[in-house]
Formats: C-alpha cells, structure tokens, sequence
C-alpha cells in the first residue's frame, strides 16, 4: 500500500492549507563583522529582534560578563563549511581577545552573541 493513498488507490487531501502564521519563517544565520540587526514584525503586534552580523560577544569568566571583541571563527561542530565563512551559530568554538570561547546562544534568533570561554587541553 503507497502512503497517502486509500484501499482504491484514490489520494487522501488535506482538509486545508497552512496558514501563514504555521509556515516556517527564514534562517537567519549571523555572520561575523560589524553590528548588524533587523527587526521583525510578529504576530499580534509584537516584534523580534534578529542578528544579522557581530563583531562582539558576551563572554563570561568566572561568573562575570565581559563585552569582547571576536576575531574569527575557528570551528563548528554542525557543519566545517560555516566556519570558513565565519557564521556564529550555537556550539561554535571562536577565537576572542580572552582567548578561544564557546557560544551558548542562538545569536541568529537573538540580537546578541553569548559565549563562555573554553580552557585548553
């Protein structure tokens, strides 16, 4: 039996679209450079604030936040490719001025890059 079909052979349909507000909206991926958002109008009214590009990032050190600036992308777990194109995205590895951090956050969905830094092995 072929999914999506009845005993006769004839197709099972939707009883209706998605709507808009069920749709996915875009990706944002947040690339490293100058500072660099977008807001968006949501549902109701409200409004979403999207990172576009960062050149810093909120590390914390012992407890404490320090604002720091980010020179590069080192890794990515998730995908090689989007390091060498210096995207931050979560569970990134970058280099700082404090030395190599982690990023914590979803800095494409936030207006701003969190990190914690990483000691070396």
């Amino acid at each position: 039996m072929n999914k999506g079909r009845k005993i006769s052979g004839g197709k099972y349909h939707p009883e209706r679209k998605k709507r808009k507000i069920e749709k996915a909206g875009k990706t944002t991926l947040a690339k490293l450079g100058k500072l660099k958002t977008k807001t968006l109008r949501m549902r109701g009214g409200d409004s979403k604030t999207f990172l576009l590009s960062s050149d810093t990032a909120n590390l914390m050190i012992k407890g404490k936040c320090k604002k720091v600036k980010i020179k590069n992308v080192l890794e990515t777990p998730a995908n090689k490719f989007l390091a060498r194109q210096n995207i931050l995205i979560k569970g990134a590895i970058i280099e700082t001025e404090a030395g190599k951090a982690r990023i914590t956050n979803r800095p494409g969905q936030e207006a701003c890059v969190q990190a914690i830094l990483v000691e070396d092995k």
